[in-house]
């Protein structure tokens, strides 16, 4: 029997359709000598720091460095304590059975590192020896999976993959378990979280946002100055800025006091602008934030939910190109969106014509090619599916078209002296820019529609003005600049070619960046303001800590994962690059541990299990002896405990009565709170002493 194993229930399903898999099962689908079985994401992943002996938050242990690192069914929080999630261990018994029953198995998670570790992980844990090959596909559509399951690959051709995954896995573990205990110990209290790549990230946000509100606008004066020719009046800057007022107004009585203006110079130059090559992930979900304000996160979800149900393809790709064989197939999809209600016209021009190459290259293409729809055409999605859809469509039809030409006119004049430019551009043919109904012209602020001018004309001065101008700071960052940058390693690149030649040295990858935007929202780190990412004061407080660290060193960063890269082409050893970061995690435990973090503690009292001190936090009271790891949460039954109480509480043992507890019904109750013999909080409902009645008020 053939075992197959899939990501998730949904792709086995399909899978299971297409081999014959009919009966259904706990856990998996059977049928025609194969059984079709799945993960839910990561089943398996690394211990933390208990399983290998050590226990609570001290200096001496750091750095954390595990000799052999130990493999465990996912983790789910109960309290404070981590447990196997239950149904997880259910799963991971009926794939070990399949396992061990099978003559073969067919890997048939998503195609890239990270589905190639989630397979590994499993069969490392369940420890099996079995023969496995790989069905790596870029899209669900019947035809894929048929072909992909007449060309299985040799599961070894994938080991350099799952050795860049097992190195992401390790590195990212080591670094963030010991900054985030490092960081934890120098201050003494409070949880902190840093990570490989959230810590670089959450500084590139930080630094770009103290730039823009520690920027000082400047004042500068510009002359605009009016003219005409043929009854045609335009306006043109002049070149100079004024620093100064005075000056600018001394210029001003020069020009309005002189003859005429001259034409110095007439330039025309022809510019042909190349279609934009093919979407991968990052530059998705860069546009879906530009134009519709949709969260990277958002973007990827919704094309997850668009490949599942066959419509694009395999959308976690970092390549914007197609290899010759998939170009073939293009064709065939502009003739589907001849019916497109807003690419209609433009996709049969593009069908009728010579297809631009520039998105065809064998040698830039990675794991997988970039993103395209496929055969199956949607009838009916919801409107935000529909949006990533157009999108993807959309840029196909671009790619594929011809270039737009534009005619961009510069022209210099010139008046007493003074030298005065103005520049227009006119789309001479729109090409590509046709797809999203792009205006034909787009003259600059100066003009609005500039007369045909000569060299030498002399023209009439119709008026002046002095503009006072402010110079404006670099914006702070959205979601869409924020992955330009990560993208890029923080470099400013605005040329297409140079990002695409960063891409391999970037911070996090197509598949993970958004996992990292949306981690910082998670930890407090950042906020939304309309589209631009603020930090929040949690987050500006931990960049003030790390932004001279290594943690928070871009550069490295992207640095790494250029190395990860190449573990997974062969042309790096594993080995080496994890000695290389478990040097680093050394490094930055003993910077992080020499750290010295300003403000006051909150009162504390001495501790009622071991007798040394609990420091009150925001959300929790805590003993600062890790041996003791006393631990009263403020919050009970949705009521927060005052300093004042929870000092009678760890003094006393008992606060007094409390008002306004609730109940999970949202039942409202009073009363006192109490240390158990384990020093956990119980309730006390006993009733208060009833007062005496006076004697003279008892009935006869």
């Amino acid at each position: 029997m053939q075992v197959i194993i899939a990501e998730k229930p949904s792709v086995a399903r399909e899978i299971a359709a297409i081999v014959g898999a009919k009966n259904r099962r706990d856990g998996y689908i059977e049928g025609n000598g194969y059984a079709v079985t799945w993960a839910f994401g990561h089943l398996v992943g690394l211990a933390m720091p208990q399983q290998y002996g050590i226990e609570g938050f001290r200096a001496e242990n750091l750095p954390i460095l595990p000799p052999k690192f130990i493999l465990l069914p996912r983790q789910i929080k109960e309290g404070k304590e981590y447990k196997s999630d239950t149904g997880v261990l259910k799963q991971l018994s009926v794939i070990k059975e399949l396992f061990d029953t099978a003559d073969r198995i067919v890997v048939a998670t998503d195609a890239g590192r990270e589905g190639e570790l989630i397979f590994r992980n499993i069969y490392s844990y369940l420890e099996c020896h079995k023969p496995f090959v790989r069905l790596w596909i870029s899209s669900l559509t019947d035809r894929a999976i048929r072909e992909g399951l007449q060309s299985l690959r040799p599961g070894g051709e994938y080991d350099n993959l799952y050795l860049s995954a097992k190195a992401r896995s390790e590195a990212d573990w080591v670094v963030g378990i010991n900054a985030s205990q490092a960081l934890a110990i120098a201050a003494g209290r409070g949880s902190w979280s840093l990570g490989r790549v959230q810590t670089p990230t959450l500084a590139i946000i930080c630094s770009r946002y103290l730039e823009n509100k520690a920027f000082k606008s400047a004042t500068y004066f510009q002359l605009k100055l009016h003219t005409a020719k043929d009854a045609t009046v335009f306006s043109v800057l002049s070149v100079e800025r004024f620093e100064e007022e005075h000056a600018a107004q001394t210029a001003y009585a020069t020009v309005m006091d002189a003859d005429g203006v001259r034409v110095v110079t007439v330039e025309h130059k022809e510019v042909k602008e190349q279609p934009p090559l093919l979407y991968d992930l990052t530059t998705l979900q860069k546009d879906a934030n530009t134009r519709y304000g949709f969260s990277a996160d958002k973007t990827l979800g919704i094309a997850q939910s668009l490949y599942e149900k066959k419509h694009i393809t395999y959308p976690r790709t970092g390549s914007r190109y197609i290899p010759e064989d998939v170009a073939a197939e293009i064709r065939p999809l502009l003739s589907s969106l001849r019916k497109h209600p807003q690419f209609d016209r433009e996709a049969a021009i593009v069908f009728d014509s010579t297809l631009n190459r520039r998105s065809v290259d064998n040698d830039k293409v990675t794991d997988h090619h970039a993103l395209l729809i496929t055969e199956v055409t949607p009838t009916e999605l919801p409107p935000e599916e529909q949006t990533i859809y157009d999108l993807i469509a959309g840029r196909i039809v671009e790619a594929f078209g011809e270039v737009c030409i534009k005619e961009v006119t510069t022209t210099r004049l010139e008046c007493s002296g003074m030298e005065f430019i103005a520049r227009g551009t006119v789309v001479r043919e729109g090409g590509w820019r046709k797809v999203w109904r792009e205006p034909e012209e787009r003259p600059d602020d100066t003009t609005a529609a500039m007369p045909s001018l000569s060299e030498n004309d002399l023209l009439p001065v119709k008026g002046c003005d002095v503009e006072q101008k402010q110079t404006k700071p670099r914006p702070i960052h959205t979601e869409s600049s924020l992955l330009s940058a990560m993208e890029t390693a923080g470099r400013e690149l605005s040329d297409e070619a140079e990002r695409e030649a960063m891409k391999d040295s970037g911070i996090g990858t197509p598949a993970t960046r958004a996992a990292i935007i949306e981690t910082l929202f998670a930890r407090d780190y950042i906020r939304r303001e309309k589209k631009s990412l603020v930090p929040t004061d949690k987050g500006l407080a931990v960049y003030a800590i790390v932004q001279d660290k290594k943690i928070a060193d871009v550069a490295m960063t992207g640095g790494w994962e250029l190395a990860l890269s190449k573990i997974a082409t062969g042309e790096m050893d594993a080995f080496t690059f994890h000695r290389g970061i478990e040097v680093y995690a050394a490094q930055i435990a003993k910077e992080l541990l020499a750290v010295k973090i300003e403000g006051e503690e909150r009162p504390g009292v001495a501790c009622p299990r071991c007798g040394g001190k609990v420091v009150f936090h925001p959300k929790v009271a805590k003993c600062r002896n890790a041996d003791c790891g006393l631990t009263v949460w403020r919050t009970v039954a949705r009521k927060e405990l005052t300093d004042a109480q929870l000092t009678d509480l760890l003094t006393n043992g008992r606060t007094s009565l409390i008002k306004g507890f609730s109940k999970n019904n949202g039942d409202k109750f009073d009363a006192a709170v109490m240390l158990d013999k384990e020093y956990k909080t119980v309730f006390d409902f006993a009733p208060r002493n009833k007062p005496k009645q006076r004697q003279g008020n008892k009935r006869k």
